[in-house]
């Protein structure tokens, strides 16, 4: 479990001491919420830090086990920026996807990762991490969204002939996310 005070024992500094760099209220709330994100995981997503000191930075590797893109393994780079959790995380699908609400060049259509939101779902200071991640989980299961796409081709695709669109999605699986 990574603690405040692990984090500042590895940097070399008690948490009495006076240091011209400060911990940001960023990193305070996520050595919390990635123990908790951690904790909490989908058996269908990964978590993977290149950098265990830069905990604002990381993969997601969502498996979905069933749907459409069942046998795809889809990795999303997630930055925090320093102003959360008053502005959600980045997120970026890192695979070609053919998928309604992830665009071919990897922008993710998540309400909750709006900034602001007519509806009330996009993001506020209460969400986390693992709020993120089990958004992200759901984009291959009950949270996908034909009628509000951001891959109006993709949706057009479905409504028109959903064993074609199958087959593309198996194709995309086969050429950028085969496991």
């Amino acid at each position: 479990m990574i603690t405040l005070s692990k984090k500042l024992k590895q940097s070399g500094k008690k948490e009495t001491d006076d240091a011209p760099k400060r911990i940001s209220i960023r990193d305070k709330l996520l050595v919390k919420e990635v123990t908790e994100m951690e904790e909490n995981l989908p058996k269908t997503c990964q978590v993977v830090f290149e950098d265990h000191d830069k905990l604002h930075k990381f993969f997601l590797i969502v498996t979905p086990d069933e749907s459409y893109w069942q046998g795809g393994k889809f990795k999303f780079d997630i930055f925090v920026p320093e102003e959360y959790n008053i502005m959600p995380p980045q997120v970026r699908c890192c695979n070609r996807i053919w998928h309604p609400n992830i665009s071919e060049s990897g922008e993710v259509c998540l309400s909750l990762l709006r900034q602001s939101s007519y509806d009330s779902l996009g993001w506020a200071p209460t969400r986390k991490l693992k709020d993120v991640v089990w958004g992200i989980n759901s984009l291959f299961s009950d949270l996908t969204n034909f009628d509000d796409p951001l891959n109006v081709d993709a949706a057009d695709h479905y409504s028109q002939n959903k064993d074609s669109f199958k087959f593309k999605v198996r194709e995309y699986i086969q050429m950028y996310a085969k496991r």
